[in-house]
């Protein structure tokens, strides 16, 4: 089986048969959307995308959106601090037997570099064992990092009342008072924005809060507004508002995909934290997915912040691989840092011995 590869500098560029691959992945995080966003507004100075296309009887057999930096020619993933999930798209017709094959071309390539590194991947993802069996054949190395925590719930046909009495007592409590203040304020509202014509509007509202909140600011100022608007267009937006005598001081972009509820972004202003704000809105938001939409399940995206075990009560693991060229400096000077590092943990943490 003869595995080639063709990279695109562009979207764009890409051969009308690689839409097969689009069109086999729908979600957001591979969806043309997604990348379109990620090349205009959530790309680092001196980098360039990279999209590997691989191909097998002549075939699209597989997609990696990769980026590689200026200064130093490192290849990684396509990926941002706003990304919940990566993984190369593959064709759903390539057999099981030919991926570790597909994997070996595709690291092939990656053997002009020292180091790629891949993250935000599904630790559950199946063809991982294939891709890293490929790096090795490749003669790379591939070495697995743990990235990020993902908090999720299965909620499939439960309701509000039925979710609600499975959280935690106390977030239960807390959930249920402050929920019947906001339901007798009469001077609050509650919006979801989901298309034009108010979707300017929410994301106007949605600056103002984010900039008055905890939060630090943004890495890429524009991203969030860039994907509300590909969201809205799709008709995945969901961007919660909880407003008190008319100003918002809460705000939540969610989208709603495959019977899926995603929190992307939220944030809450600090000058009304006695009225909880951010509690109340995402009990609010939950509220409407259960009892209107009917989700299947709920998800926080990423991190491990310590309010989303309270209202999701299973955690997945996200993972990195890098590749590493041995045969290139750069490469050995990776593996013997990842070496000494698991010494020094290992010499801190007497149970990993």
């Amino acid at each position: 089986m003869t595995v080639r590869l063709e990279a695109f500098a562009s979207l764009d560029a890409l051969p009308a048969d690689a839409d097969a691959l689009f069109a086999a992945s729908p979600e957001l995080f591979a969806s043309r959307a997604w990348w379109r966003t990620v090349l205009s507004f959530g790309m680092p100075p001196a980098t360039q995308p990279c999209f590997l296309l691989a191909r097998m009887d002549d075939r699209p057999a597989a997609l990696l959106p990769l980026r590689q930096e200026d200064s130093n020619g490192t290849l990684s993933s396509l990926t941002t601090p706003y990304t919940c999930v990566y993984a190369p798209l593959v064709a759903p017709d390539v057999p099981v037997s030919d991926l570790v094959a597909l994997f070996t071309g595709v690291a092939r390539f990656c053997r002009g570099h020292a180091v790629t590194r891949l993250d935000a991947l599904p630790q559950e993802w199946p063809a991982l064992s294939a891709f890293e069996q490929g790096a090795r054949a490749a003669g790379l190395s591939a070495v697995r990092f743990a990235h990020f925590g993902n908090w999720h719930e299965t909620v499939n046909g439960m309701g509000w009342s039925t979710y609600l009495a499975g959280r935690p007592g106390a977030l239960r409590e807390t959930i249920r008072r402050k929920l019947r203040r906001a339901d007798q304020r009469t001077d609050g509202s509650f919006v979801v924005v989901t298309r034009p014509p108010e979707l300017e509007a929410g994301i106007d509202a949605f600056e103002q809060v984010y900039a008055r909140s905890w939060k630090e600011p943004e890495p890429f100022p524009l991203f969030n507004a860039a994907l509300m608007r590909e969201t809205g267009a799709a008709g995945l937006l969901r961007l919660g508002l909880w407003r008190i005598g008319g100003v918002a001081v809460a705000v939540q972009f969610w989208i709603v995909e495959a019977g899926t509820a995603t929190v992307l972004k939220l944030a809450h202003d600090e000058a009304f934290h006695s009225d909880s704000p951010g509690t109340v809105l995402t009990a609010l938001m939950l509220r409407r997915f259960l009892d209107e939409e009917h989700v299947a399940a709920i998800d926080f995206g990423r991190g491990d912040d310590a309010y989303k075990r309270g209202w999701a009560r299973e955690r997945r693991q996200r993972i990195g691989v890098v590749l590493v060229n041995p045969r290139r400096p750069a490469g050995l000077a990776f593996l013997a840092r990842h070496a000494l590092g698991r010494i020094r943990m290992s010499l801190r943490s007497p149970s990993l011995r």
